[in-house]
């Protein structure tokens, strides 16, 4: 009889698990085609969403005032991808473009675009994205202490995006 409950009680858990797994990658297809609505918003090169479905994130680069939005693989760079993969794990949140800046007085800073898991706030995220003022995460690369969420300004630039402020 013993065995029967602990049986029963390993499958219900295991179903329970299966359960929680398909609604995840439920929320993560989801967060990918929501993704792809905001790069079209931010007017990025194909390529970047074509990428993007295949699991390639890309970033801009802000290098001076002429070579500002130029794009290249988050992959390009381990620390990059690190923070990447973090903050989408800690977050449960789809990062689908970045932005580096290298400020005098900050240091270098990694903005990531992303998808949350709050459904119910998507559609106001891609309203300030559409009015160039998105909610992000900024990583501090040079004091990882001052990195913090909050709204940013961009704008598209050269097939990417640049930070205004």
């Amino acid at each position: 009889m013993k065995y029967c409950e602990k049986l029963k009680r390993k499958l219900q858990r295991e179903k329970e698990k299966a359960r929680k797994e398909e609604a995840m990658e439920t929320l993560q297809e989801r967060q990918k085609a929501e993704a792809l609505k905001r790069m079209a918003i931010l007017k990025l090169l194909p390529e970047v969403s074509a990428a993007f479905e295949q699991g390639i994130v890309y970033y801009s680069e802000r290098q001076n005032a002429i070579f500002d939005g130029i794009l290249y693989f988050v992959n390009n760079e381990k620390k990059y991808v690190d923070i990447v993969k973090a903050f989408e794990s800690e977050h449960e949140a789809l990062v689908y473009h970045a932005h580096l800046m290298h400020h005098r007085d900050i240091g270098e800073m990694l903005t990531l675009l992303y998808v949350s898991k709050h459904e119910a706030e998507w559609a106001q995220d891609k309203q300030d994205l559409q009015e160039g003022y998105p909610l992000a995460y900024v990583a501090n690369l040079t004091a990882s202490e001052n990195s913090e969420f909050g709204s940013v300004g961009i704008i598209a630039k050269n097939g990417g995006v640049s930070r205004t402020y």
